[in-house]
């Protein structure tokens, strides 16, 4: 990953009651009576981490090959099955999925699962974490007809991959819409359990070398940093690990059993 600067919304907690009353803080809707947060949330387990995609940070300025990474997904990922009449949309989803670099993020609606990838790997626990929280409702807003359009036609604040088709029905139909960089959020389709455990999320900008965080510092408005100091996140990773929030239950599986454990029993030493 590539590194970032501090950010003048970046906020540092001190204890895990502040690291809870910042995660949830503006989650209050009074017009439904209801806490429901308008914020993604991504966990880093260094501070320094900018939002660029994977995409981007492996194939430095050859945007071109963000076609050829795609086309020979899809080429090969038929012979297991895969559909000739999915969109690029949807391919874009199932590949990131699955490891491919693409222009996608990863995201949460879960600001504890973003706090668990924030503190899974103890290898750098001597780094500062961090949790992203932008708001997608506003961001989503910002997005010019025809994906406006749908959005609010559908009375939703986050995407699905149905409304983007909808709107667009190509990926690189995005990139032509406007000559100004783009962010969008959308709920991913339930691909597996995994999707599901993690209350997933995807950001996706209008081109594939953009990162996100270079559009965010243009709109302070929209997000905030609440920075993890390392000397806390012994005590977060045991209480996560008491409410369930583990690799075990994130990543369904036998993979996701072994990094539970081995996590769990390294020394704090």
């Amino acid at each position: 990953m590539d590194l970032i600067d501090a950010t003048p919304n970046d906020v540092i907690v001190h204890s895990w009651p502040e690291v809870c009353e910042q995660l949830f803080q503006d989650s209050w809707q009074p017009v439904i009576g209801r806490f429901r947060s308008n914020y993604a949330y991504r966990g880093v387990s260094d501070r320094a981490y900018d939002l660029s995609p994977s995409f981007a940070r492996q194939c430095r300025g050859k945007a071109q090959l963000e076609y050829h990474l795609l086309r020979n997904f899809k080429k090969y990922a038929e012979i297991q099955g895969g559909n000739a009449h999915f969109s690029d949309w949807r391919w874009i989803t199932i590949a990131q999925h699955h490891g491919l670099p693409t222009r996608l993020l990863d995201w949460t609606y879960s600001p504890f699962v973003a706090l668990h990838f924030a503190t899974a790997n103890t290898f750098r626990y001597d780094l500062d974490g961090a949790i992203w929280a932008v708001n997608y409702v506003e961001t989503n807003r910002l997005l010019p007809p025809p994906l406006r359009d749908v959005l609010e036609g559908e009375g939703s604040n986050a995407f699905t991959l149905e409304m983007i088709e909808r709107a667009l029905p190509e990926i690189f139909d995005y990139d032509q819409l406007s000559p100004e960089p783009m962010a969008l959020f959308f709920e991913p389709p339930s691909l597996d359990e995994r999707i599901v455990n993690q209350f997933a999320f995807f950001s996706v900008m209008s081109s594939p070398l953009a990162g996100l965080h270079t559009w965010l510092r243009e709109r302070p408005q929209l997000f905030r940093r609440i920075i993890i100091p390392r000397e806390l996140k012994w005590e977060i990773r045991d209480k996560l690990d008491q409410s369930n929030i583990t690799e075990r239950i994130l990543f369904p599986g036998l993979d996701g059993l072994a990094d539970w454990l081995a996590r769990h029993y390294r020394p704090v030493t």
